[in-house]
């Protein structure tokens, strides 16, 4: 069968996403057809450049969510920019910039699985899973003191990996129930990424995006293990997460998308 060359690469991936997501039940691993078929979006996804999505990496200039904020509102530009590519019932695409310095804060994507293609730039992402038991064991006191309605929102956590990505690197996976929590941090600069969910988010239908903070135990440790709890780079680390709403300091604007039309 000869190759197709003519089908801009964004519109194959589109279309092995949907076959991908389409009627999907069990996890890629207790299913071959579709580990093979996650296993050909992976590729696909892998090969994805900026260039190919009519995407040219932003001058780099510092976030207005981190730097900005002293700026009148009408100076203010968002810290994060989406291109909306397609949605449909069975996933969803875009890109998403962030300027240098930006972050998309830690949040969830509750039944969803997804994946995150870097374009240009580089980004460091901190993943973390709610455990099973969720509240069931006591939290210690945090500092600064949560207010009393707080500790119902407060989840046990642990923070599976903290992972850099750049254009040569392969798509960070997420699924419901591993890596499922993240945030984004754009490194050294401006960054964008190639973004896939799936299902789409739905509040109607119990999809909506939660935000997190990460919380501080209060007592009974040393200088030397706060220093390292701050930093988080230990992975399998347990953490305490409280459930906040969206920072004020962060933003998403929009803009259009420049690249190849996409069919689904």
């Amino acid at each position: 069968m000869p190759r197709d060359n003519k089908t801009p690469l964004i519109q194959k991936i589109a279309q092995q996403a949907r076959l991908t997501f389409r009627g999907l039940r069990a996890p890629p691993g207790e299913d071959k057809v579709l580990a093979d078929r996650l296993a050909q979006l992976i590729s696909l996804v892998t090969a994805v450049r900026a260039a190919d999505l009519k995407v040219a990496p932003r001058e780099n200039k510092p976030s207005s969510g981190a730097a900005g904020l002293q700026d009148p509102p009408e100076l203010q530009s968002p810290p994060v920019t989406y291109m909306h590519i397609c949605e449909t019932e069975v996933f969803s695409m875009g890109v998403f910039l962030l300027r240098s310095g930006a972050s998309i804060p830690l949040h969830d994507h509750p039944g969803m699985n997804g994946m995150l293609k870097v374009l240009y730039g580089k980004v460091s992402v901190r993943c973390f899973d709610k455990l099973e038991d969720g509240l069931s064991s006591a939290p210690p006191r945090f500092h600064p003191p949560l207010a009393p309605l707080e500790t119902s929102s407060v989840w046990r956590a642990a923070l599976r990996s903290v992972t850099q990505y750049s254009e040569t690197s392969g798509p960070c996976l997420l699924s419901p129930v591993r890596d499922n929590l993240h945030q984004i941090d754009a490194l050294d600069g401006p960054a964008a990424f190639l973004d896939i969910l799936a299902p789409p988010y739905n509040p109607e239908d119990g999809r909506d995006c939660h935000y997190y903070k990460v919380l501080r135990p209060a007592e009974g440790r040393t200088k030397e293990q706060q220093r390292e709890e701050e930093e988080e780079e230990e992975a399998e680390a347990e953490a305490w997460l409280l459930e906040v709403p969206q920072p004020e300091d962060f933003w998403c604007g929009g803009e259009p998308y420049p690249g190849p039309a996409v069919s689904v």
